[in-house]
């Protein structure tokens, strides 16, 4: 049977249901109503905040003690410096706050809109990877892979992708950016996903080693994104329930997908 066909279904699905989530922003009005906007935000933080556990640590640790490495040791030391490289960034870019009170204008705009963009990014890397690992795997047969596991999780991935690309497009259309320009934010986040998996296909010895490192980095650049932007941002002002709504529908129905189809 030839594998090109399931190989390219599997590789292009993931990035398929990012830009699908990105498109979301189309169906956006001009103007977001604040409260609208309070539960995206809380939406956003609470799919970040299961996408880190569910989607990077703990299969960081499955995968350190599958290779005979202390199991919380590499999610430990990824996590720590997927939070330092954030906390450096964010030193490098413009800071929203300037004398405990927020800054207006492009700095703010350009920090809020690189942190989310980067975190997503970060986070969609090593997800590619793994799917560059079961691939290798399916077509190589040495770690007992089928093409029909890897198609699954790549179905797995572009459902949970598609809250993904929604929570990086629809944001930035609030913070003012065109409607194009967000979606193509979105995109270009989820490219990585089938750039990292081809990479790993080619150098599956070097990487598989070092995933459970990246895949911890990613979380912990995600949290850091969680707890200095979105949820801050999401309880300034009235409506503060709203978001707290919105971070638990994010987090249950990103654990469901990561749980049901990851």
């Amino acid at each position: 049977m030839d594998k090109t066909i399931p190989m390219i279904i599997c590789l292009v699905l993931p990035f398929l249901g990012t830009t699908l989530g990105s498109s979301m922003v189309f169906f956006m009005k001009n103007k977001m109503h604040t409260k609208i906007k309070k539960i995206l935000l809380g939406f956003a933080a609470g799919v970040m905040l299961a996408a880190s556990i569910w989607s990077l640590l703990l299969p960081s640790m499955d995968m350190s003690k599958k290779q005979g490495v202390i199991e919380w040791l590499p999610a430990a030391i990824g996590f720590v410096l997927g939070m330092g490289f954030l906390l450096i960034l964010d030193t490098i870019i413009p800071h929203l706050h300037s004398n405990g009170k927020k800054t207006e204008g492009l700095k703010s705009k350009f920090k809020k809109e690189t942190m989310l963009l980067f975190a997503v990014t970060l986070h969609n890397i090593p997800e590619g990877m793994a799917v560059g690992v079961v691939l290798a795997g399916a077509i190589t047969g040495n770690i007992g892979l089928s093409l029909a596991g890897a198609i699954t999780l790549a179905i797995g991935l572009a459902i949970q992708n598609f809250p993904e690309g929604a929570i990086i497009s629809m944001p930035l259309k609030t913070e003012g950016e065109s409607k194009w320009k967000a979606f193509l934010d979105g995109v270009l986040s989820g490219i990585v996903e089938p750039i990292a998996a081809i990479i790993t296909i080619f150098a599956v010895g070097l990487v598989t080693p070092i995933l459970p490192y990246l895949l911890a980095f990613a979380a912990g650049a995600m949290i850091y994104v969680v707890v200095e932007e979105l949820i801050p941002e999401s309880m300034e002002g009235k409506h503060t329930n709203i978001a707290t709504v919105g971070v638990a529908l994010g987090f249950v129905l990103m654990m469901v997908l990561d749980i049901t189809l990851g």
